[in-house]
C-alpha cells in the first residue's frame, strides 16, 4: 500500500474555497492500510530522495499543492564512464588523501592522435581530475537549524522531517534541489568538477551558491572522475542506493583495508537497550491513547504486532537481568519471540509496514508535539536523538537475516542496563554484491597483515587465481628500523603476559625496569602500547607501591621521562598529545602510556622526535571466554567443516582467525612510529611469545626487514646495547 499523510488527503475547506486549513495533529495519523495490496508491486509510484513511495494520484494532488520534491532531470545526462571509488575510514583520512591528489599534474585522458599532436614540441595539455567527495549530512548540512542538533541520527531525522509533504511551506528547508533551483544544482556540479575540493570546501560552496550539498553533490557523480567517501556510505547497500551510487564496471579501493571486515560488521550489527524498549512502549500508548480510533483494519493488527514484539524482547531481558550468574550468552531468536504472542508475527511483513507507513516518525513526532504542547514552544528538538522505534524497526530487520550469517546476544552494561546486541559473523555475503558488481576491488593498507583472513573471510567465494597479493618494503632503509624480540627483563625474569601470569608481581617489577632502562636508552619521545585499559591501571597501581620505605617504581618512571597517559573515554586525547609534543619539544623527552586498540593506536602519527621508541606489552589476545568470541570461533570452524574440512582443520582455521586479530591490532600499534623516508625508530616487544616463528611470522615484512635474528636468547643488557649502537649511529641524521 502506498502512503501519504492525512493532513493533505483529508482536510477542510473554508467557507470561500481557500486553500485547505490543516489539523495539527492529523500529520500524525496513519494512512489506512489494505491488507490485499501488500504483495502488489508499486507501478505508477514516484520514488523521492528519502525513501517515500507516492502513489500517482495522491502525488497529483500534492504536485497541485506546491508539496512534492521530485528528482532533478537534466537535459543532457552525462555518461558514466569508468571512474574509481576510492573509501577510507574517515574524513580525514579522506583529506590527505585529497591533498595527495592535487600534487598530481595528469596529461589530457584522451589519447587520441589528434589530441597527442606528435608534431607539436610543446607538452601535452594539464587537466584537472574531475573529483567529487561524498559525506553524510551531518558534514555537508548548511541549514543551521539542521547542523546544529549536533549528533547524525537527530540530523538525519530532521532533515527528512523538514521534506515531508505535510511541512509547512515556511518551515521547509530552503535549500534542498527542486524544480525551481535547478539551475543552482548544475552550478553546484559545475564548480564542484572545476578544481578538486575536500568536504569542508564543498560546505562552503554549498553556502555560497545557496544549495544543498548533500543532496546537490548527486548531480556531479557521473561525470566525475574519482569520488571519494567515508566507508558507511559504500558498506551498506541502502546507502548507495540513496546517494544513486552504482559500482558496476567502476574500480573500488579501499583504504585502510584493516578495518574492512570490522566495518562490514559493525554497519550490520544492532543493539537495542531495554531503556529503550521502555521508551518505545511508552511512545507507542501514548500515540495509541490518542489515534486508537482512527486505526482501522491492518494499521491496528501491525501497530499491535510492534507493541507484542516490544513486550517479547523486553520480559527475555527482564528474566535474564534477574540473573546474576549471567553476564553475557548466546540467545536464540525463538527465546527473543516467545512471549506476548509474538512469535505469530510474520516478521518480514512488519518490517515492510514500518518502513512504508513511516510508524515510527510519526509516532515519535507525535511525542514531541505532545511534549510541546505541555512545555510549550521552545522545546523543539533540543537533545533530539533517533526515534527508539526505529531502533526497534533495525533490529527487527537484524531477526530477518539469515541464522547462518550472524548471532544474537543478551548482556548486561556498566550502567545497570541491559541489551541485546546483533553481530553480524559473515562479512562476505554483504562485500559480495560491490565485488561483483565493480570492474576491480583493491585493498590497500601498510598494516594489512597477517593478509590470510581476507581469502577465507572475505572472499571465500572468489577463486583463487583472482586474488593476487603484493606488498613491499618500506619506504625506508633498513638501517633506518631496529625490531627487539624481547623474552627476558633483568634477572632473566621471563615476560610472560599471558593473562594467567601478567599480574605476578616479579613480572610487573620486572616491567617496570625494563622501561626505566628503555627510556635512559632512547632519546626523545617512547610509546608504550599495553594489552587494556584494566592491564594498564592495574600495573600502575603496583608500580606506585613504594619497595621497603625507597623510591617506588612509578617514582624512578617519571624521573626518567615527564609521563603521559591515554584514558579510557579518550575526551582528553588532544590534550594528552599536546602536552606530550611540548615536553619533547622542551628537551625533556615523554613517555606515552597507551592501549592497543585505543585512540593512540590508530590514526596518530608519531613521527621522529614523536616516536624513537615504540614498546609493546605482551600480546592483545581478545578474551577468548566472552560470549561473542566463542560464537565466532564456533562459526569459524563450522563453516570450514561446512565446505569440506575436517574438524582439526576446523579447529586450526578458527585458532589462525583469533591469532591473526590479536596481530593486526599489534602491527597497527607498531606503524605508528615511522612515518617518511628519513624517518628513524626502534620497535621493543616485550613478550616470550614474539620470539616463537608462529607469531614472528605474522609481523608484516618491513618490520622482518628490521628484526635482529639471534640463535639464543639475548640478555636485556644485550638488548640495551642494541639500542645504544643504533641510536649512536643515527646521532647528526
Amino acid at each position: 500500500m502506498n502512503y501519504t499523510t492525512r493532513s493533505i488527503l483529508e482536510t477542510k475547506i473554508d467557507n470561500r474555497g481557500a486553500l485547505p486549513v490543516l489539523n495539527d495533529e492529523d500529520q500524525f495519523v496513519l494512512e489506512n492500510y489494505d491488507s490485499g495490496e501488500e504483495n502488489k508491486p508499486k507501478n505508477g509510484s514516484s520514488g523521492r530522495a528519502d525513501g517515500d513511495y507516492i502513489s500517482a494520484t495522491n502525488l497529483a494532488l500534492m504536485d497541485k499543492l506546491g508539496e512534492v520534491i521530485r528528482p532533478i532531470e537534466h537535459e543532457l545526462q552525462p555518461l558514466d564512464e569508468i571512474k574509481i571509488f576510492y573509501c577510507s575510514r574517515t574524513h580525514s583520512q579522506l583529506t590527505q588523501f585529497v591533498q595527495e591528489l592535487r600534487r598530481i599534474r595528469m596529461p589530457a585522458s584522451s589519447w587520441t592522435v589528434d589530441s597527442l599532436n606528435l608534431d607539436s614540441p610543446t607538452e601535452p595539455e594539464q587537466v584537472v581530475v574531475k573529483h567529487l567527495p561524498l559525506a553524510s549530512r551531518k558534514n555537508l548540512c548548511i541549514n543551521p537549524a539542521v547542523s546544529n542538533l549536533g549528533n547524525t541520527p537527530a540530523i538525519n531525522e530532521r532533515c527528512l522531517e523538514l521534506q515531508q509533504p505535510d511541512t509547512p511551506k515556511n518551515h521547509k528547508c530552503l535549500f534542498v534541489p527542486n524544480r525551481e533551483n535547478e539551475t543552482l544544482v548544475n552550478d553546484f556540479r559545475d564548480h564542484t568538477m572545476a578544481r578538486i575540493r575536500d568536504i569542508e570546501e564543498m560546505g562552503t560552496l554549498g553556502k555560497a551558491i545557496g544549495i544543498c550539498p548533500y543532496y546537490a553533490s548527486r548531480a556531479a557523480i557521473k561525470p566525475s572522475e574519482i569520488v571519494t567517501l567515508p566507508y558507511p556510505l559504500l558498506l551498506q547497500k541502502s546507502a548507495r542506493e540513496a546517494l544513486g551510487i552504482s559500482l558496476k564496471d567502476h574500480i573500488l579501493i579501499v583504504d585502510e583495508a584493516h578495518n574492512l571486515m570490522d566495518a562490514i560488521s559493525n554497519v550490520h550489527s544492532v543493539t537495542i537497550t531495554q531503556s529503550q524498549l521502555k521508551r518505545s512502549k511508552a511512545l507507542l500508548n501514548l500515540y495509541l491513547q490518542r489515534f486508537r480510533n482512527k486505526l482501522k483494519g491492518k494499521n491496528r493488527t501491525y501497530v499491535v504486532q510492534v507493541a507484542r514484539v516490544i513486550d517479547s524482547l523486553s520480559l527475555f531481558l527482564n528474566q535474564n537481568a534477574q540473573d546474576s550468574r549471567l553476564s553475557e550468552a548466546v540467545v536464540q531468536v525463538s527465546d527473543l519471540m516467545a512471549g506476548k504472542g509474538a512469535d505469530q508475527v510474520n516478521v518480514h511483513k512488519l518490517i515492510r509496514y514500518l518502513k512504508e507507513s513511516k510508524l515510527a516518525r510519526k509516532v515519535e513526532g507525535y511525542a514531541k508535539y505532545n511534549e510541546e504542547q505541555i512545555s510549550g514552544p521552545g522545546s523543539e528538538h533540543k537533545g533530539r536523538v533517533a526515534p527508539v522505534l526505529m531502533v526497534v524497526e533495525s533490529f527487527l530487520g537484524a531477526l530477518a537475516n539469515p541464522a547462518s550469517e550472524g548471532r544474537f546476544f543478551y548482556e548486561k552494561t556498566d550502567s545497570n542496563d541491559v541489551l541485546l546486541k546483533y553481530m553480524l559473523l559473515d562479512p562476505s555475503a554483504h562485500f559480495r554484491e560491490a565485488v561483483e558488481e565493480a570492474r576491480s576491488v583493491i585493498l590497500i593498507g601498510g598494516t594489512m597483515s597477517p593478509m590470510d583472513n581476507y581469502a577465507r573471510h572475505l572472499f571465500p567465494y572468489v577463486d583463487a587465481g583472482r586474488l593476487i597479493n603484493w606488498s613491499c618494503g618500506h619506504i625506508i632503509p633498513s638501517e633506518n628500523l631496529i625490531v627487539l624480540p624481547v623474552a627476558k627483563g633483568s634477572r632473566d625474569v621471563e615476560f610472560d603476559f599471558t593473562y594467567q601470569k601478567r599480574n605476578t608481581p616479579t613480572v610487573v617489577d620486572a616491567l617496570g625496569h625494563a622501561i626505566i632502562a628503555l627510556c635512559a636508552t632512547i632519546p626523545d619521545g617512547v610509546v608504550i602500547f599495553f594489552p587494556s585499559y584494566r592491564y594498564l591501571e592495574d600495573v600502575i597501581l603496583r608500580w606506585k607501591k613504594a619497595v621497603q620505605a625507597s623510591e617506588s617504581i612509578w617514582d624512578l618512571v617519571t624521573k626518567r621521562k615527564p609521563t603521559f597517559m591515554e584514558s579510557k573515554d579518550n575526551s582528553s586525547v588532544d590534550d594528552v598529545l599536546q602536552e606530550y609534543t611540548k615536553s619533547i619539544d622542551a628537551g625533556k623527552g615523554g613517555l606515552l602510556l597507551s592501549v592497543i586498540g585505543g585512540k593512540m593506536s590508530e590514526g596518530i602519527n608519531f613521527s621522529d622526535r614523536l616516536g624513537r621508541g615504540v614498546v609493546v606489552v605482551g600480546l592483545p589476545f581478545p578474551n577468548i571466554q566472552s560470549a561473542q568470541w566463542k560464537a565466532k570461533m564456533e562459526y569459524i570452524e563450522h563453516s570450514t567443516v561446512g565446505k569440506g574440512g575436517t574438524r582439526d582443520e576446523g579447529r586450526a582455521a578458527a585458532r589462525d582467525f583469533y591469532e591473526n586479530a590479536c596481530m593486526r591490532a599489534v602491527n597497527q600499534s607498531i606503524g605508528r612510529a615511522i612515518r617518511h623516508q628519513k624517518d628513524y625508530a626502534s620497535i621493543v616487544l616485550l613478550d616470550r611469545r614474539y620470539r616463537t616463528p608462529r607469531i614472528e611470522g605474522k609481523l608484516p615484512g618491513w618490520i622482518k626487514q628490521g628484526l635482529v635474528a639471534s640463535k639464543d636468547e639475548r640478555s636485556f643488557d644485550k638488548v640495551v646495547a642494541d639500542l645504544e649502537n643504533f641510536f649512536k649511529s643515527k646521532k647528526g641524521t
